[in-house]
């Protein structure tokens, strides 16, 4: 199994755009509609004026126009001063041609997006609003004889024109707005996950460690200390738990190594199965542990079988240091949907505390807690001030198991751990 540290994958966020595509293709279709408008009004006035003086005039003045307009897009659309210069002259320019050839005016539609682009609101509807008064005096000077529409329709198209441009505008505004909500939201969530895997990698660490190191440290504490109580009087005694020593010293220099490159348990390494890593677990030399094996073994994903084990070593460890038992059981069940894992011991047992029995204690003899949402009292079992049972809590949660422990008073303690199976068809 390999349950090397990884990072969590942090969600791709991706910068919101500078202009949306729709604002885009609307700048296109302004663009086309104005060389069009000019084009026709010039068709027109060479239709209409053939001969007249001021034709080259009003042709140099429409390249002009048509070159300036060009140069607009490279300017951007932000109000600079180079923008500002430019819509300035595009304005002049227009307005010269109006003044020498009213059929011009109807270029001013495209105008209107233009200055409502580059300008400020209120800057751009005083501009729209005297390029309509040029447009409306155009209208009536072409016109032999007065007509409303060409007082009134001028104004509507511009007003309207202004309507959906600030409307359009409003929503691309608030879709950025929603665009960037959704980007820091995306950040902040890759931050919390990154926050609570690390949490959750300390937390398994500590969990790997307090099973491994802490438990070969102690146990080379209980044999060093008993060799040196029996190094006068019992010198090979006293010998064997020295060399015990230096062969848990040797296991815990391999998980020392081992938690550099990998978390897997190395009793579970070379194809090794959990029957075989329980089946070889130990409590110390003066705990007898036995080994039982119930139902047909089923392959098990490799962090069930992972957490199984780091339980059973656990649980040894609470009973070498705490129960005064002189033998343990270890039962491996499978009994098709879930896999248990019992634990017993002849020890001393104990007696929950009141705390303990209003916190969901199962009555004067035992105690139960089920997956996440279960409890297990605090203090009613030895080994609780530390990691010892709070480690296997969490193992069994993070399976989605439950854990049962029951304890009578000079009866012993059995800590039983359910891991439900994935179905297989």
């Amino acid at each position: 199994m390999d349950v090397r540290t990884t990072p969590p994958q942090e969600h791709p966020v991706s910068p919101a755009p500078p202009r949306k595509p729709d604002t885009r293709a609307l700048a296109t279709v302004m663009h086309a509609a104005f060389f069009l408008l000019l084009g026709a009004s010039v068709a027109r006035f060479l239709l209409r004026h053939p001969g007249e003086p001021r034709t080259p005039w009003i042709i140099a003045l429409s390249i002009v126009l048509a070159l300036l307009y060009v140069l607009g897009p490279a300017l951007g659309a932000a109000p600079t001063l180079r923008r500002l210069l430019w819509l300035g002259l595009v304005v002049a320019t227009w307005v010269v041609l109006v003044v020498l050839a009213p059929s011009f005016a109807w270029c001013a539609v495209p105008l209107f997006y233009t200055g409502l682009r580059t300008l400020p609101p209120r800057a751009a509807v005083v501009l729209v609003a005297l390029l309509t008064v040029f447009v409306v005096a155009a209208q009536l000077k072409l016109s032999q004889d007065f007509d409303p529409n060409l007082l009134l329709a001028p104004p509507a198209i511009a007003a309207l024109a202004t309507a959906v441009f600030v409307h359009t505008e409003r929503q691309a505004e608030a879709q950025r707005a929603l665009i960037d909500d959704l980007i820091r939201t995306r950040r902040e969530l890759a931050a919390t996950e990154r926050r609570e895997g690390t949490l959750a990698e300390r937390q398994r660490l500590s969990m790997e460690i307090h099973d491994t190191l802490a438990q070969h440290l102690s146990s080379q504490q209980m044999l060093l200390q008993a060799a040196d109580r029996t190094w006068d009087s019992d010198p090979g005694t006293a010998r064997a738990h020295v060399r015990t020593a230096t062969d848990i010293a040797a296991r815990g220099l391999a998980e020392a190594r081992r938690l550099v490159h990998d978390l897997a348990p190395p009793e579970l390494a070379g194809g090794a199965g959990l029957a075989d890593a329980l089946r070889a677990l130990d409590a110390g030399p003066d705990i007898e542990v036995r080994f039982h094996l119930e139902g047909t073994p089923t392959p098990l994903p490799d962090r069930a079988e992972s957490a199984l084990l780091r339980i059973a070593q656990g649980a040894l460890a609470n009973v070498r240091e705490h129960s005064g038992a002189r033998t343990a059981a270890l039962t491996l069940s499978f009994l098709g949907d879930q896999v248990v894992l019992d634990i017993a011991d002849d020890g001393h047992g104990f007696a929950p505390s009141p705390q303990a029995a209003g916190r969901g204690g199962s009555g004067p003899g035992g105690s139960r807690g089920s997956g996440p949402g279960g409890t297990v009292p605090g203090g009613a079992v030895p080994g609780n001030r530390g990691h010892g049972l709070p480690a296997i809590r969490a193992r069994v949660s993070q399976l989605g198991g439950d854990l049962t422990v029951e304890s009578t008073p000079g009866e012993g303690t059995v800590l039983s751990a359910s891991i439900p199976l994935e179905p297989t068809g």
